[in-house]
């Protein structure tokens, strides 16, 4: 069976039509998310590490930090620092900690490694990097972490943002 032409070029007679007419998907493969402002950005998927459901008691506060951290969360050994990224980005509400579980996405870049506290995880979806824009009507504390953004549509202006996670990384405001 193996030796069978049939079997190398996968057009067996067992083989379902719908299986034949499956397209590879545009694009590149990104996570989409919501802050507590409703905003939603998306990372590429390359640069996340992990995406953690965590209960607010593992996230310990650490005294005299920036009041953008919201603490320290161990994860199988590995100490990382998690970030409130609605504030972040200079949303003013405050993501809720009353909840049974925080989202939280790792990125990472070289040897660091964030977590990014945010509101609602919508999942992956395959973006087309050739269509995104230039932002437009961007708050100048967040312009510096945005790569651009795709419009949802005209009339709602909804836009989907991409998060450069390198430049969030690489932050001066982790030391305020």
């Amino acid at each position: 069976m193996i030796g069978s032409p049939d079997f190398l070029t996968g057009r067996g007679q067992d083989q379902a039509p719908e299986l034949q007419q499956l397209e590879s998907p545009e694009g590149e493969l990104h996570l989409r998310f919501f802050v507590t402002s409703g905003e939603e950005f998306a990372l590429p998927a390359s640069g996340i590490r992990e995406v953690i459901s965590s209960s607010p008691d593992r996230i310990t506060p650490i005294p005299n930090v920036s009041p953008l951290l919201l603490g320290t969360l161990n994860v199988r050994g590995r100490v990382i620092w998690v970030a409130d990224l609605g504030q972040f980005l200079g949303n003013s509400t405050p993501l809720s900690t009353d909840r049974a579980e925080i989202s939280v996405i790792a990125v990472e870049d070289q040897d660091m490694m964030l977590g990014l506290a945010v509101e609602r995880i919508v999942g992956m979806d395959w973006l087309d990097i050739e269509e995104i824009q230039m932002p437009t009507n961007v708050p100048d504390g967040m312009a510096p972490f945005l790569r651009g953004e795709w419009s949802a549509g005209k009339e709602d202006k909804q836009f989907l943002r991409l998060l450069d996670q390198v430049a969030i990384l690489r932050s001066a405001r982790w030391a305020a």
